[in-house]
């Protein structure tokens, strides 16, 4: 992917079959975190409040990431798990074929802005 300015630039560059993914997950974060900044850090779209970024997301070749703090992962790691979805330390990876549910998805950005004192 090339250098983007905005979400809406990121979203129109990644894969077809993941656009959709990344529209509802932004709309998702938008809602969730409506006093955060649309921001573009590290190349990947996401929300902050000052110099914290609260949620990122990113787009891949098959698949889509949401990242937010350890504290947030680490909290709802059983619901991540009970999606059937994968997490690192930092993020969980989700597909067309298996979605990031709107709840898990708002419940970590929530987790997130919480854990980082914002």
């Amino acid at each position: 992917m090339t250098k983007v300015t905005d979400h809406e630039s990121y979203i129109a560059a990644a894969p077809e079959s993941l656009r959709p993914l990344l529209v509802r997950l932004h709309e998702q974060l938008a809602r969730t975190l409506p006093d955060a900044e649309e921001i573009i850090s590290y190349n990947m779209p996401g929300f902050g409040i000052g110099k914290s970024i609260i949620a990122g997301y990113a787009a891949f070749s098959k698949q889509c990431g949401l990242y937010v703090s350890p504290g947030a992962i680490k909290a709802h790691s059983e619901d991540i798990a009970e999606a059937g979805l994968k997490a690192t330390k930092t993020g969980v990876t989700f597909s067309p074929s298996k979605p990031l549910p709107d709840e898990l998805a708002e419940n970590l950005a929530r987790a997130s802005r919480k854990d980082l004192g914002l």
